[in-house]
């Protein structure tokens, strides 16, 4: 059947694939629009499949919070290339997952993919975008944060053009508290804390920074009693490395830790969780 310019118009605004491939799916359908995106979708699923093993490292990380600023969220969709990754239309993508996981928050990635998108989950959208644009895509990375009111406020902030995003919550709410938020966020994004502070480290590491201190104490000639001394001192320069409270504030232009900062806004300001996601 014959199958006009206007409808494959139509069903290419419907679901952003190529003019051939809507052309090719409406006349395999004969016409039937419902049939022709299923054809889409299924097409997109079955070149998802061809790209399994194939590494997406490019993308966008979305940060958003909402308006009253009680809860945020990141989301990371990864690509297989920079081109792709800086195209209105993959980061428009990007930001209509956001903004379904920002209404709904659902509890992890899994819960977020299984989220309605239009006639789709989210998961099927992603599958059916793949086939659409030619390479493997997928929603990497998923967090967020949630305050109760009255508890504080979570602040946004987007690193070097979306590649990385980051969610940091204060415990007091206030516009006057903004700035700090976002230059805490800013943090975060710069020094890669690992934690909030030494309590949120896992043993895991504490046990291994232990380790290597008293093993480099030793190849030192250190005495072996003095070897944990040296080594809880090591774990103190650590956790003043690699915990945000800890951390020396990047734009302070003295020694002053992150929490030094905020209590110098107010005495009782501070962070109580971050989300950092970042591409690579």
């Amino acid at each position: 059947m014959s199958i006009s310019a206007a409808d494959v118009k139509k069903l290419r605004d419907q679901t952003g694939a190529g003019m051939m491939d809507c052309k090719k799916a409406l006349t395999e359908a004969e016409g039937d629009f419902s049939k022709a995106i299923e054809n889409l979708r299924k097409k997109g699923q079955k070149l998802s499949a061809k790209r399994a093993d194939r590494e997406a490292k490019e993308g966008v990380v979305i940060a958003k919070t909402s308006a009253n600023k009680n809860k945020g969220i990141v989301v990371r969709l990864s690509c297989e290339t920079d081109f792709v990754s800086k195209g209105e239309d993959f980061v428009a993508l990007a930001e209509s997952f956001a903004e379904i996981a920002l209404k709904s928050l659902p509890a992890d990635k899994d819960a977020l993919l299984a989220l309605p998108y239009e006639d789709m989950t989210v998961g099927e959208k992603v599958e059916q975008q793949t086939g659409v644009i030619g390479e493997k895509l997928e929603i990497s990375d998923y967090a967020k944060i949630e305050t109760e009111s009255g508890e504080g406020q979570v602040l946004p902030y987007i690193h070097m053009g979306h590649k990385a995003g980051v969610i940091v919550a204060l415990n007091m709410e206030g516009p006057q508290f903004e700035e700090a938020g976002k230059n805490v966020a800013m943090q975060v994004a710069a020094m890669r804390p690992i934690a909030l502070n030494k309590d949120g480290v896992d043993s895991s590491i504490v046990e291994k920074e232990i380790e290597i201190g008293m093993e480099l104490a030793r190849k030192e000639g250190k005495p072996e009693a003095m070897l944990d001394r040296i080594a809880q001192g090591k774990l103190n320069k650590f956790f003043k490395e690699n915990t945000l409270l800890d951390q020396t504030y990047v734009k302070a232009t003295s020694k002053e830790s992150v929490q030094g900062y905020l209590h110098a806004i107010d005495p009782n300001l501070t962070v109580t969780a971050f989300k950092h996601i970042k591409l690579g």
